[in-house]
């Protein structure tokens, strides 16, 4: 993609996946609070996990910046939320809005890379499972278990909140969800995901967490592949990836572009 084209996908990008979002689940909201755009979930957990809270999109300057961080943590402290996160992309504004949140109690996690590549450019990728590899496609609870146990093994942490969205879209929404698991015999190895929003251009690609030992071996090139192909059916353009260190150079490689980076700013309540 040329500049041009990465400024129009991004401010896209900026104004369908932030500023217009659209809840995962029935018990969640988003609304336009001020200056910010910020996502609820049910802080009671119900089924089995607390859901995602937290700022998606603001529109602040250094005038505003410290007041409406102020009133975002009065209001998810105010629900009786442990913690939620502010999504602090590069572009965002004021440039020392990542200084302002760290004042505020705000702890940053490690840089992701946001990405974007053409779906239909990436569904036609000659990618073939490697030997032993079959894909499950997750339609119930087993296969949402198999993607847990995947994530728990390949990343450290146990997601009780993951579990019950996936459940949760499985039941509601399951034309959102696309969600795979790649079997080596009856062993899950590796495990993704792809959320869809109605109308939306772009489609979230999550998870595509490997086991170790099955690691290099072209597992997470082929997930992306079946999930490119899935969106590419439905029509929609462009595949979005918050990036770990770990799959930023798979991905560049693949064909996705750069369109800028993102920070999570993690408050946590005190006890």
């Amino acid at each position: 993609m040329n500049a041009d084209e990465l400024a129009n996908v991004r401010a896209a990008y900026d104004r369908e996946m932030r500023r217009g979002a659209l809840p995962d689940t029935p018990d969640a909201r988003v609304e336009r609070a001020g200056a910010v755009v910020r996502y609820t979930a049910d802080a009671t957990g119900g089924g089995g996990g607390a859901g995602w809270n937290g700022v998606l999109w603001s529109d602040l300057d250094e005038e505003t910046a410290d007041a409406e961080i102020a009133a975002q943590v009065a209001y998810f402290a105010g629900r009786g939320v442990g913690e939620f996160e502010w999504k602090l992309y590069g572009h965002d504004r004021p440039a020392d809005l990542g200084d302002r949140l760290r004042a505020a109690g705000f702890v940053p996690e490690p840089t992701e890379t946001l990405m974007v590549g053409r779906a239909d450019e990436l569904a036609a990728l000659p990618v073939e499972p490697p030997e032993g590899i079959t894909l499950r496609v997750v339609t119930d609870e087993a296969g949402v278990d198999l993607m847990m146990d995947v994530h728990a093994k390949a990343f450290g942490t146990e997601r009780p909140a993951i579990r019950n969205l996936l459940l949760t879209l499985l039941k509601e929404q399951p034309e959102t969800l696309a969600a795979v698991v790649a079997m080596a015999g009856d062993t899950p190895v590796s495990a993704a995901r792809m959320e869809m929003r109605p109308g939306s251009s772009f489609a979230g690609l999550w998870g595509g967490g490997t086991l170790p030992q099955w690691r290099g071996r072209g597992i997470y090139r082929l997930l992306v592949a079946h999930r490119a192909r899935i969106a590419a059916a439905r029509g929609i353009p462009y595949l979005q990836v918050d990036a770990s260190a770990d799959s930023r150079p798979i991905l560049h490689r693949l064909g996705f572009a750069t369109l800028g980076t993102t920070v999570p700013y993690v408050w946590t309540a005190k006890p």
